[in-house]
């Protein structure tokens, strides 16, 4: 199985400020997550960004780069046009992960990776794991995700889905069986799709639900999904997700 890890960075986050250069023991916090994705069975790593600041803490610590326009409107927009300056060719998979999650397991990477080995039918692959939270399941910032038979996604919503149509007739007290699927925000595309991916027109249902993924459902594309054994470990959007990701690298 060969595939490339990208890995997005912008210097734009507006909750934590120059979020891809924070310091996590000694390293930037970009770094750190190219070092987890190393770990995993990728052929390469490579950060793609629109930072000079971000090419040169990258070369320092040996971290290969590609420099992407500044106007890119999304973070597939700016993977699409890595996937040209890398010359991908259009059947070459590609895993998408985020800048902000220096504790991601290989594993997981690798695992994205395989459903697109596997699953010949599937442009993108993702990835779940049961949710064991009734204010989880309610909370629209967490993702849900619904799969067929095969493992493919049938929806993505910010709702409670799938409905207990019996069991929450009271509210939602408790979880229905089989449990939920939170969706995990890690993605492996087929680089052609990827290059085709930003010039689909966005889907009625992807503004609705602010999630781009319905946007590659809406036009006919599948998507397989890894269901993981466990949550992944913590992202970093706020400065208190930094500094719970330096204890965590503190205390080994």
């Amino acid at each position: 199985m060969r595939f490339t890890v990208l890995v997005p960075a912008r210097m734009a986050s507006t909750r934590l400020p120059g979020k891809p250069l924070a310091d996590i023991a000694g390293k930037p916090m970009i770094v750190r997550v190219a070092e987890r994705a190393r770990m995993s069975g990728a052929a390469r790593v490579v950060v793609a960004t629109d930072s000079p600041a971000v090419i040169e803490a990258c070369g320092a610590h040996g971290v290969d780069t590609v420099m992407t326009r500044a106007d890119h409107p999304s973070g597939s927009d700016r993977l699409a046009e890595a996937c040209e300056l890398l010359a991908l060719a259009g059947d070459d998979v590609v895993v998408n992960v985020q800048g902000d999650e220096p504790l991601i397991d290989p594993a997981l990477i690798d695992a994205v990776a395989r459903q697109l080995v596997v699953r010949s039918e599937a442009s993108m692959s993702t990835a779940a794991h049961a949710i064991d939270s009734v204010d989880e399941f309610r909370n629209p910032n967490v993702v849900k995700v619904v799969t067929d038979a095969q493992g493919l996604a049938l929806y993505f919503s910010r709702a409670p889905i799938a409905w207990w149509r019996d069991g929450f007739a009271d509210g939602i007290e408790r979880l229905p069986e089989p449990p939920p699927l939170r969706h995990i925000g890690i993605y492996g595309y087929r680089a052609g799709f990827l290059r085709e991916f930003p010039r689909l027109a966005q889907a009625p249902i992807e503004t609705t639900e602010a999630l781009e993924q319905l946007r590659a459902m809406w036009h006919g594309h599948r998507i397989a999904v890894h269901v993981s054994e466990s949550a992944p470990g913590p992202g970093v959007d706020t400065p208190e997700d930094l500094e719970r990701v330096r204890r965590r690298f503190a205390e080994g």
